[in-house]
């Protein structure tokens, strides 16, 4: 007999089926038991009676791994309308060692350190179990949205002979007796393959040595990048991004709607043109001085209000960050050469999306370089590919786990981070 799950109970009405699952919960009454199996997809309810049965539910505990077979039965009172009766219940190992804390309340009582520490059954709450399923769409969707406009995927090394971004921190090793470094970003690779494919975006992990120890940091997270040639400027990057967001979104919905059912949030809507206003106006929206060089998370918030009363978005571009806040790949606003045709989209108040327009003439670069007093040399294979021909291009990477937790109202990354690396946290 072919296992079947739990949301597909409701089809098999009247028939005998086998479902196999963790004891989520059990209820033992003086006449009848109830036991509740969870599955991949749901729960369902399993009414015992019989005492052979009844002995097995007994002998088990929580979260032990469970074989049933019954008769699908409707009742109006049971999860999705029905429940197995004259079951047979089968072991399929020992009785599990009972977890810390109940997971089949609606929501963990445990402290979060507590569920990160515990994190290989802490996820198996329903609630936590659904934010991952929500992030698999959202990649999921990241990448039908960029397959669909002729974008193709690529896989860079995650190990590296020089740092990404100038004067940020990186995590060093050993590579066979030379220095070498885990990548802060795709982002050489990403411009270096426009050269090759035009269009190209990739999924993975990014390393950022950096000692946050905020609800939004992570020492490595998953970056979704894109990077595209032959853009006039940013506002084409800009406008990519937003239909890419769309799509994302779009296949969340359509993907993962149990999950946001459960977690009790709906998909917001990307507006056809995003808001977007320059950074010297942004300072002016926060309540912030005009010789601020960048946006504080309580300017963030601000600004994500503003758009929120003034245009009715989630969303909202600022634009034109000081070219002394950007990596020195960035292309400046010709008019303006002190600001960049660089930009940050905000979230809900929260910066998720980075990108811009790159330089991409070899010239340039050695000028950007020497203006910031760096060496060339450890750049040195990144840039002479700018002599060989690249067109005008530009990108932007969203955090994944940064994007699933304002989706879902989590107030900490590490709520929908399978097993998180932070500055305290490398195990399990």
């Amino acid at each position: 007999m072919q296992r079947i799950l739990s949301t597909q109970l409701p089809t098999h009405v009247g028939t005998t089926v086998r479902i196999a699952g963790w004891i989520h919960r059990r209820r033992l009454l003086k006449s009848v038991a109830f036991l509740i199996v969870r599955d991949a997809t749901g729960t369902a309810q399993v009414v015992v009676t019989d005492p052979a049965a009844r002995a097995a539910v007994e002998a088990s505990t929580e979260e032990t791994v469970v074989e049933v077979v019954g008769t699908v039965t409707a009742n109006p009172a049971a999860p999705a309308g029905v429940e197995l009766t004259d079951p047979a219940v089968r072991l399929l190992g020992p009785p599990a060692v009972p977890p810390g804390f109940d997971l089949f309340r609606p929501t963990l009582t445990a402290s979060l350190p507590t569920q990160l520490d515990h994190a290989p059954v802490a996820l198996r709450h329903p609630r936590r179990s659904a934010a991952l399923r929500v992030s698999a769409a959202a990649v999921a969707g990241f990448r039908a949205a960029l397959d669909a406009r002729g974008f193709v995927e690529v896989h860079t090394p995650k190990i590296v002979g020089s740092s990404t971004e100038s004067g940020a921190n990186v995590f060093a090793l050993d590579y066979f007796g030379r220095p070498a470094y885990l990548a802060q970003s795709p982002q050489f690779y990403k411009q270096l393959l426009v050269g090759v494919l035009e269009r190209v975006y990739e999924v993975g992990p990014v390393f950022r040595a950096e000692p946050h120890d905020t609800a939004r940091h992570l020492a490595q997270y998953t970056s979704l990048d894109a990077e595209l040639g032959f853009v006039t400027d940013h506002r084409d990057v800009m406008a990519v991004l937003r239909d890419t967001l769309a799509g994302l979104l779009d296949t969340v919905a359509d993907r993962a709607g149990p999950a946001l059912a459960l977690l009790d949030v709906s998909v917001p809507e990307v507006p056809a043109e995003i808001p977007a206003v320059h950074f010297t106006e942004a300072l002016t929206i926060a309540g912030a001085p005009a010789d601020e060089p960048d946006l504080a998370p309580a300017h963030e918030r601000a600004l994500g209000e503003w758009a929120r009363s003034e245009h009715g978005s989630d969303f909202l571009f600022v634009t034109g960050y000081p070219m002394a806040k950007r990596p020195f790949y960035t292309h400046p606003d010709p008019a303006r050469p002190g600001y960049s045709n660089g930009f940050d989209l905000l979230f809900r108040g929260v910066e998720l999306v980075t990108g811009g327009q790159r330089l991409h003439q070899h010239a340039d670069y050695l000028a950007a370089l020497a203006a910031r007093g760096e060496p060339v040399e450890p750049y040195a294979d990144y840039v002479a590919a700018f002599r060989h021909g690249m067109p005008p291009h530009g990108g932007f990477a969203i955090g994944l786990e940064r994007l699933v937790a304002r989706l879902v109202g989590a107030a900490n990354v590490r709520e929908v981070t399978a097993f998180p690396r932070d500055l305290h946290r490398l195990t399990p």
